[in-house]
């Protein structure tokens, strides 16, 4: 009876140490709570507007506003500058170069940090490219949807701020849960 006594209280000793250990390790609903609450709390220091303009001209400038250009509210775009879409507009497969920044929205939200990294300011490093629309290629694939979504609005030769939410980011990073503030020129030839 007493070794029986002591195997129970040994299991539970157990079972309360795994439940301790559990509630310690964050779910995934917490990462994405996490990720948009970083993501608001950028955009609330901004003027965001919820849907894009019937006739696509989109305010342009530091000034101007992060416009959703997902439904789900993945990826928010800032149009710095835009090349006109009519006679600028990326062509199915075709090889769009870019250059970029990008800055981790969950260490400036909790740590007050910018970091950047990208290839925006070294030439050293080469441009970045991707064939527009076609992501059975890895050369797209890899970059997520999100870089790729401003040209379904503006043409090439334009730039842009994007906040792009983990699902629609770099695919190998998807499962790190965390979003981006990214900065991007898009060019039709390498630079």
């Amino acid at each position: 009876m007493r070794i029986k006594t002591i195997f129970v209280f040994a299991i539970l000793a157990v079972a309360m140490l795994m439940a301790t250990s559990c509630s310690d390790k964050k779910s995934y609903a917490d990462f994405l709570n996490r990720e948009r609450q970083a993501t608001n709390a950028y955009l609330a220091n901004c003027r965001v507007v919820n849907e894009i303009p019937s006739d696509t001209v989109f305010e342009t400038g530091e000034d101007a506003p992060f416009y959703r250009i997902d439904k789900e509210g993945n990826v928010y775009m800032q149009v710095i500058r835009a090349s006109d879409r009519k006679t600028d507009k990326a062509k199915p497969s075709e090889k769009i170069y870019f250059r970029y920044m990008r800055y981790n929205l969950i260490y400036w939200y909790y740590y007050d940090t910018w970091y950047g990294d990208g290839n925006e300011d070294d030439m050293s490093f080469s441009s970045t490219y991707f064939q527009y629309g076609d992501y059975t290629l890895s050369t797209s694939s890899q970059w997520g949807y999100g870089i790729q979504l401003p040209l379904s609005f503006v043409g090439v030769e334009s730039e842009v701020n994007v906040i792009i939410k983990s699902q629609y980011g770099l695919s190998a990073e998807i499962s790190n849960v965390q979003p981006y503030l990214y900065h991007i020129r898009y060019f039709r030839n390498k630079i």
